[in-house]
């Protein structure tokens, strides 16, 4: 069976069970964004195929080397604050 990106993605996610964290972060304007576990997890799922797959990739390293997943979720929270800020 092929797995897509996506449905890694959702595999990971149910089987790691993380807890819900609020991510202080940054815009490039200094603004301050307060963003949880669970938005940036939606926001993953609403991403291309292309940027999924680019993110399970990442994933699967952080994961394999048994490394702290939220602190990649954090980075992705700050894009998600520059994004915002941009619109």
């Amino acid at each position: 069976m092929i797995r897509t990106s996506t449905n890694y993605l959702k595999i990971f996610f149910a089987e790691k069970n993380l807890n819900d964290r609020l991510y202080d972060v940054e815009a490039p304007n200094g603004n301050a964004h307060f963003i949880s576990t669970e938005i940036v997890i939606e926001h993953i799922f609403a991403a291309s195929s292309t940027e999924q797959t680019k993110i399970a990739d990442i994933i699967r390293k952080i994961d394999f080397h048994n490394g702290d997943i939220h602190h990649f979720l954090t980075h992705l929270a700050t894009a998600l604050a520059a994004n915002y800020e941009a619109a």
